[in-house]
């Protein structure tokens, strides 16, 4: 076996026995193929059954990298609340179909599906997921929820495999619809938080951010959302994509854990200066202002866990998306310090795959 084949493997092990710690692995991690089948409830006919669920609230960072880009450092954003063994979904950036099954999480298990908002970097990979579990024989329903639009999206995700749901019909006599499946939900939402979803494991609430400026809701129907899951143990907070928001602040009030996207503060400095380059020259609505007002440096953020009096921070969506040249450590410690300089408390760089 080669160095490198070896060093990949000791890595996928040596991350499958850190989740099996969590309760996140449905099984020990053997080296067969078998413990694959089973992480994604394909169960082999020998596989022994695997152990009840852990009990207890966890959260995965599937991707964490900020922005539309692609690279090989992070996957876009996505995260999995895991409430006793039972995952829900926050985001479906490029790349979480991939992290799910590396954190085995799983995607099979996968029966609800939460959008922050439409932009492509929190919703390119649910198409593929819906076409995956369709072509995997999962047989329960998924139900997407997320701001206007998702029902669309929704829609539009099984219309892009149609073509695969009718060769496999005719060639291996399948009977799934697709449409009796995946049902998309389009939430309304305004500056007081609404329950969206409850089951008896977690309530989720749903508030407005501010990642879509005013000027720009007078003009669309569409709405980006913060996130709350409250669970037994745990309150889990996702901010989505936003600037400073007093909704946020009204969501997060009292919460265990505060996941919120970080921007930092060299990038916020230059975006704000080529927005107005941009404006000079009759680009008003740059992508340039989007970025500069639109996200969250780390005072901003600070402010935010702050106001709010959450325990502890895990930054999200990180922009830079990308390792600097001066490498992962100078990031973390740089986001970590802009961010204590205005909260007290924990502060946590979310990693691609971490579980807390």
């Amino acid at each position: 076996m080669s160095d490198a084949r070896q060093r990949d493997r000791r890595a996928v092990l040596a991350t499958g026995l850190r989740l099996a710690g969590f309760g996140l692995l449905p099984a020990v991690l053997p080296a067969s193929l078998h413990a694959q089948l089973r992480s994604d409830g394909l169960a082999a006919v020998d596989a022994p059954p695997p152990p009840p669920p852990m009990k207890g609230t966890r959260l995965v960072l599937l991707g964490t990298r900020g922005g539309p880009g692609i690279d090989l450092d992070r996957s876009q954003t996505a995260s999995a609340v895991v409430v006793d063994g039972v995952p829900y979904l926050v985001d479906c950036g490029y790349g979480t179909l991939r992290q799910l099954v590396a954190s085995r999480v799983g995607y099979l298990r996968l029966g609800h599906v939460f959008l922050t908002h439409l932009h492509d970097d929190h919703t390119a990979d649910l198409p593929s997921l819906l076409s995956f579990q369709w072509t995997n024989n999962r047989a329960e329903p998924t139900e997407v929820y997320g701001p206007y639009g998702t029902a669309r999206l929704v829609d539009a995700s099984i219309a892009s495999f149609r073509g695969n749901v009718e060769i496999r019909t005719v060639d291996e006599g399948r009977n799934r619809k697709p449409e009796a499946l995946y049902h998309g939900h389009d939430v309304g939402v305004s500056a007081t938080p609404v329950p969206v979803y409850r089951d008896e494991r977690v309530t989720v609430t749903a508030i407005e951010n501010t990642h879509f400026p005013m000027r720009s809701t007078a003009r669309m129907p569409h709405r980006a959302l913060a996130l709350r899951f409250d669970t037994k143990e745990r309150s889990i907070v996702f901010s989505g994509d936003t600037a400073y928001s007093a909704n946020i602040v009204k969501l997060a009030k009292g919460a265990d854990l505060f996941v919120c996207e970080i921007m930092d503060d060299g990038i916020h400095a230059q975006m704000l200066e080529r927005a107005k380059a941009a404006a000079a020259e009759g680009n008003a609505e740059s992508i340039f202002r989007h970025i500069a007002e639109t996200h969250s440096p780390p005072a901003d953020v600070a402010r935010m866990a702050s106001e709010a009096g959450v325990r502890s921070v895990v930054l999200n969506h990180l922009i830079p998306g990308v390792t600097p040249p001066n490498g992962l450590d100078y990031a973390t410690s740089a986001f970590i310090e802009g961010v204590r300089k205005g909260y007290a408390g924990e502060v946590i760089v979310g990693q691609d795959l971490m579980v807390l």
